[in-house]
């Protein structure tokens, strides 16, 4: 797998990651809700680009993808995206048009969380230690791209956004009671909140959080190791090395 390439800002400058990846044959995530692929994207090595859905054009790609895997696992509707300046939201491409994966992180505000809908107790103690929180959601990957680097990308631009630019040092997430084992064998993600149903989606969930020390550690350890992390079963040798999270944090900056 080639490193990471970083296009020049002049050149697109919504593109935060690009890289290519050979995916035939690859295991995918140990995720117990993901369907059997119906396919994959074809040819050998795909390059994939990762966007800001900062348009309406994109928003409502990450939408249908979202409101794809909803109707699948039975959730109702995620509806459209909001414009919300609290929350971006990254896409993710094979080549420079086909969308098949999206993921969105919320910074906290006064406005507070969708998070505190269901867990307020639970973040007002973490903001009561000092803590500053913020919460992904909205993660969809298309069935047919069976690569744990596309999620890993995903979940690390994500972790570097509201650490790296604005100091928060822990992330949380509501997910179904069949994902906790993958958050936490995967990710390192602990359970912090009981089991109760989400009104937004009217299906059960439980609240997870992950320390951002951890995640840093785990990075600098495994990172950009991918397959030759012997041994190690979780997501982070397939996060990026510390060279290409420089540049990704560089881009991140520049588009403000």
């Amino acid at each position: 797998m080639n490193a990471i390439d970083l296009p020049k800002l002049e050149y697109d400058q919504e593109i935060i990651a690009s890289f290519f990846e050979s995916i035939e044959g690859e295991d995918p995530p140990d995720d117990p809700d993901q369907p059997d692929a119906a396919g994959e994207i074809n040819g050998d090595k795909q390059e994939f680009r990762i966007r800001l859905a900062n348009t309406e054009e994109r928003r409502g790609m990450a939408s249908i993808l979202i409101n794809k895997m909803y109707s699948w696992r039975g959730y109702e509707n995620g509806g459209i995206l909001p414009d919300d300046p609290n929350r971006i939201t990254i896409l993710a491409y094979a080549g420079d048009s086909i969308p098949i994966g999206t993921m969105s992180v919320g910074l906290d505000s006064p406005l507070g969380l969708y998070a505190d809908e269901m867990y307020h107790e639970e973040l007002q103690s973490l903001r009561r230690q000092g803590r500053k929180i913020c919460e992904f959601n909205r993660l969809a990957i298309d069935p047919a791209v069976k690569s744990k680097r596309i999620i890993a990308s995903l979940f690390h631009i994500c972790y570097l956004y509201p650490r790296a630019l604005f100091g928060h040092t822990d992330g949380v997430l509501e997910v179904n009671p069949r994902h906790v084992r993958f958050y936490e064998k995967m990710l390192g993600f602990t359970q912090i909140g009981p089991e109760r149903t989400c009104p937004r989606v009217h299906a059960p969930a439980i609240l997870m959080r992950t320390d951002f020390g951890y995640g840093a550690e785990q990075i600098r350890k495994f990172g950009g190791l991918m397959s030759r992390a012997k041994g190690e079963r979780s997501l982070y040798p397939y996060f990026f090395n510390a060279r290409d999270e420089a540049g990704i944090i560089a881009r991140l900056k520049a588009m403000g």
